[in-house]
C-alpha cells in the first residue's frame, strides 16, 4: 500500500512545474486586469463612449454583409499555419529515424500525405479564385 502511495506521489511531483507555470499565468492575468482597473484612468464622457473604428467615425449600419472571401483567406491561412506547426516536429524527428527500417517509410508516407492534402487545398482555393484581390 505504501509503495503505491510513494509511486503516486512521485508521479504527481512531475506535474508540479506545469502547475506552477499555470498558476503564474493566471496570477499574471488577474494582476494585470486588477492593476489596470485600479491605476488606469476612469474618466467617462460622451466622446469616450462613442464607437471607435480605426480613428474614423462609424457610418452606416453594423449589420452590413461582408464578402465571404475574407473568411476563406483566413481559413487558407490557418491551413498553412497549422501545416508549418506540424512540419517542425516531423523535420526534427525524421533525420533521427533509422532509414533502413520500415518506420521511416511510414513517417515519410504520413508527411507526404499531409503535404499533398495541403497542396490540394491550395489548388482548390486557387481555382475558386480565393487569391484574386480586386
Amino acid at each position: 500500500m505504501t509503495d503505491a502511495l510513494v509511486l503516486a506521489s512521485t508521479e504527481l511531483r512531475s506535474y508540479l512545474p506545469i502547475l506552477i507555470l499555470v498558476g503564474m499565468a493566471v496570477t499574471f492575468g488577474v494582476f494585470n486586469v486588477l492593476a489596470s482597473n485600479l491605476v488606469g484612468p476612469s474618466r467617462t464622457g460622451k466622446v469616450k463612449e462613442l464607437t471607435y473604428e480605426s480613428g474614423m467615425s462609424p457610418f452606416g449600419s453594423a449589420h452590413k454583409r461582408f464578402n465571404v472571401r475574407f473568411y476563406i483567406i483566413a481559413m487558407i491561412f490557418l491551413v498553412f499555419d497549422i501545416e508549418i506547426i506540424f512540419l517542425y516536429p516531423w523535420a526534427t524527428t525524421f533525420p533521427n529515424i533509422d532509414q533502413s527500417s520500415s518506420e521511416s517509410l511510414v513517417w515519410l508516407g504520413r508527411i507526404l500525405f499531409f503535404v499533398l492534402t495541403t497542396a490540394v487545398a491550395y489548388v482548390y482555393g486557387l481555382r475558386k479564385g480565393v487569391f484574386k484581390f480586386d
